[in-house]
């Protein structure tokens, strides 16, 4: 993975917007830094709010929803992470030799017995050669890009009117020139908080070099924790911090991505909003990084998950929820904002809260099984808990072969999908095994039974004969394939040398696979043909290549997988295969869990070094 990247002006096209961005974050807000240094996307009060940056989506208005730092004669921009943490390094250089460097970060770190992580971004700005003439753009928008936020100010500070609460920068730097775009000579180190509207309180200067070091032995001490891999250990270090990043502390919900409307593919429509929490997507990331150790993250997300059973009272569980849980997440467009290089539409919110998607059934109990089982938790769950899980069992034991919208989320048609049904078979076996362990020998023969039923239903409808020699299909009513058919390994539906296992996937390679990349699927859908690989496809196809006994071919699919990350480490959801441009939202949780799985069982042991 390349941690530093130099970008020169010359060749390069500066004007249009691509996806080689660096994600900076205190799990309360979160921000996108571009190759230039800019913030060109941030959201308040949260992930799902306002994007008061939306350089991103702003197609030629670049100068609008940005804040940029540009030296008078700049040529080059080098980028890169602080070892082990989010705190983003950026070297601007200029043609008379001069340079400056920019510390980006979202102050996290404890203070009161509390996790400080404000709405707040910090910049500091330090000359680091030469003598470096300096232009701070600072131009937040509101209303999803209506309008350049109105400002007031005084002599140390600017309020910058973007909603009922405003925020105020707050800086050591000239006012007068911020406020008017004007270069001015840098001298001596600037700091630069832009954050609650509320009086700074302390010496700026050394309050943010405090904050700076405080946030930085935070994430080292949160990577120290994790127990990663002997090969790639940099990029599942880079991949784990930004899931991390994804996670809506507060309640523990985790978003999909940060973004909103960057197209699956290009001028596509399939545009977005995935700043909310998908059941689905959040088990992936829990799993993940459950496998690195971050147990904290498991723990803030079963909260969650305890709050959203409790809502929804026995009944139907949503696909999706904000990150405060609210249910209805109305899908509206942002028409003020152009989209990705003037793709739009721009999206906010997301009607799929308003799909029937079964498979969430089986992404609660999984999780939320190994709170019974792991001692290490704050909180273990008991008696009452089970009680709670029995009923989203009953639920996916009602609807296991129910038609959906399924995993892909399909708008125009409903099947019985078979990955909802193996998750439906999931929820019950996982709840026989949390009755075993609770010594409640009659629950677990009841949801054994289930179980054992839901797999004969889903062996005798799912497969499909043919004159390959047969596949399990996409749906109970459908033949076509589905790359999530790969999961039934993982989920323990079947064993990797189950000859319907071997078959099918034989079937998915010849049918779904596109070189090094795999399609979610190849039938057309509500807007047509697929024309991207859905890039945790690929992520599923390096992991059927290991368990098939395909080490060097997955080593090396995976190597090729590394190597189409931005500079930030970091993946969007979809890839060009045939130009292996990256596009979807950004950075997507599946991606990055993709990366973290691979690593993990295709690395040497431990054992070879120590």
């Amino acid at each position: 993975m390349t941690v530093s990247q130099r970008i020169s002006d010359q060749g390069e096209d500066f004007d249009r917007a691509d996806l080689e961005l660096w994600p900076i974050g205190n799990c309360q807000v979160s921000g996108l830094v571009d190759r230039l240094g800019a913030l060109v996307w941030g959201c308040v009060p949260r992930v799902d709010g306002d994007p008061i940056f939306c350089a991103l989506l702003n197609a030629d208005r670049r100068d609008a929803g940005i804040w940029r730092f540009e030296l008078e004669g700049q040529t080059s921009v080098e980028q890169h992470y602080e070892r082990n943490t989010a705190i983003l390094v950026t070297r601007i250089e200029a043609a008379d030799g001069s340079a400056i460097e920019i510390r980006d970060f979202c102050p996290r770190f404890e203070r009161s017995g509390r996790m400080y992580r404000p709405n707040a971004w910090v910049r500091n700005v330090r000359p680091v050669a030469g003598n470096p003439r300096l232009r701070v753009v600072l131009n937040p928008m509101r209303n999803y890009g209506a309008e350049i936020a109105p400002t007031t100010h005084g002599t140390n500070h600017v309020r910058y009117l973007i909603g009922p609460q405003a925020l105020r920068l707050s800086s050591d730097a000239p006012i007068g020139y911020v406020l008017e775009n004007r270069f001015f000579r840098v001298e001596s180190d600037l700091h630069f908080f832009l954050g609650p509207d509320e009086p700074f309180v302390g010496n700026l200067r050394s309050e943010l070099q405090r904050m700076e070091q405080l946030t930085r032995d935070y994430w080292k001490i949160w990577t120290r924790g994790l127990h990663i891999p002997l090969e790639w250990q940099d990029e599942v270090i880079r991949c784990a911090i930004g899931l991390k990043l994804c996670q809506h502390e507060e309640t523990g919900a985790i978003v999909a991505a940060l973004t909103t409307s960057i197209p699956e593919a290009p001028g596509s429509e399939r545009n977005w909003d995935y700043r909310f929490c998908w059941i689905r997507d959040s088990y992936y990331t829990v799993q993940a990084l459950n496998r690195l150790g971050a147990l904290d993250v498991l723990e803030k997300y079963l909260g969650y998950l305890r709050n959203i059973v409790d809502s929804a009272q026995g009944g139907q569980i949503q696909p999706l929820y904000s990150v405060m849980g609210e249910h209805e997440l109305e899908e509206t467009f942002a028409t003020d904002l152009a989209g990705y290089r003037g793709m739009g539409p721009v999206r906010r919110g997301n009607a799929a809260y308003t799909q029937v998607q079964h498979d969430c059934y089986g992404q609660i109990v999984m999780p939320t099984a190994q709170g019974f089982f792991d001692r290490r938790l704050l909180r273990m769950a008991d008696d009452h808990d089970f009680e709670k899980l029995e009923q989203v069992g009953e639920t996916a034991w009602a609807m296991h072969d129910q038609p959906d919208a399924g995993l892909w989320e399909f708008r125009t048609r409903q099947e019985v999908h078979t990955y909802s049904a193996v998750m439906c078979w999931a929820a019950c076996d996982r709840l026989a095994n949390v009755a075993d362990h609770l010594g409640k020998a009659d629950r677990c023969d009841f949801w054994r039974q289930r179980a054992d039923a839901i797999r004969e239903r889903i062996e005798t409808e799912a497969w499909k004969d043919s004159e390959h020699g047969g596949h399990y299909g996409a749906s109970f009513q459908s033949d076509y394939l589905d790359a999530s058919l790969l999961q039934m390994i993982e989920l323990r539906f079947i064993s990797p040398d189950n000859p319907r296992f071997t078959s099918t996937f034989a079937a998915i390679e010849r049918e779904l696979r596109r070189g090094d990349h795999m399609l979610r699927y190849a039938a057309e859908d509500d807007f047509g043909a697929p024309e991207t690989a859905f890039n945790v496809c690929t992520f599923w196809l390096i992991e059927a290549l290991h368990i098939a006994g395909r080490d060097a071919e997955a080593r090396a699919l995976f190597e090729t997988m590394l190597g189409h990350t931005t500079r930030s480490g970091m993946l969007s959801e979809d890839l060009d295969y045939e130009n292996n441009e990256l596009w979807g939202n950004f950075p997507q949780t599946y991606s990055l869990v993709g990366v973290i799985n691979c690593a993990g069982l295709l690395s040497k042991p431990w054992s070879e070094v120590r």
